[in-house]
């Protein structure tokens, strides 16, 4: 898709509420990203006020996707920037989400490219995922070229009930790639 829009999200009511929305609906198609089902709105709202306040601090950048003109993101990605003092080389991705209507049209990708460029533009020369095995985007990530590091089996439940194990994924970047 040649119309994609990548941003870097501030938090106004706007964007709260669709990424709030993004969220329930990712949990209730089985999305593995934290949270159960069903997801109440004021904890999924909760969880955004927290995680763009923390992108307000530079912590991390929280990226929207957008599907052609429009105003609303369907799909968002998480780029971690604060690591442990030993880490500052390291980022790591998390949240990633697309809207089930939105998905097979390269946002996904388009937004993990971002992240990367811009992860290397902070210095960064390492980067680390986890997804879950079960409905987990281990394809998408090895299509971008990570490499699968092993599997945590059982390690977290599946919104609707029973365990997934989770892949972890590297790649190096920048100046180390």
């Amino acid at each position: 898709m040649s119309d994609i829009r990548i941003e870097a999200l501030a938090d106004t009511p706007a964007v709260r509420a669709a990424l709030t929305d993004l969220l329930i609906e990712t949990v209730a198609a089985g999305g593995s990203v934290s949270f159960m089902h069903p997801l109440e709105r004021e904890r999924a709202d909760a969880f955004w006020a927290g995680s763009l306040a923390a992108a307000g601090r530079g912590e991390r950048i929280v990226f929207g996707a957008f599907d052609g003109d429009g105003d609303v993101p369907v799909a968002t990605l998480t780029l971690l920037l604060e690591c442990p003092p030993n880490q500052p080389h390291r980022a790591e991705l998390a949240k990633m989400m697309t809207r089930p209507s939105h998905r097979g049209r390269g946002l996904a990708m388009a937004l993990v490219r971002t992240a990367e460029r811009e992860a290397v533009a902070r210095g960064k020369t390492l980067m680390v995922l986890d997804t879950a095995r079960d409905e987990g985007a281990a394809g998408l990530y090895e299509k971008a070229g990570f490499v699968y590091a092993g599997e945590i089996p059982d390690y977290a439940l599946k919104p609707h009930g029973g365990l997934t194990g989770t892949l972890i994924y590297w790649k190096r970047i920048g100046a180390a790639a």
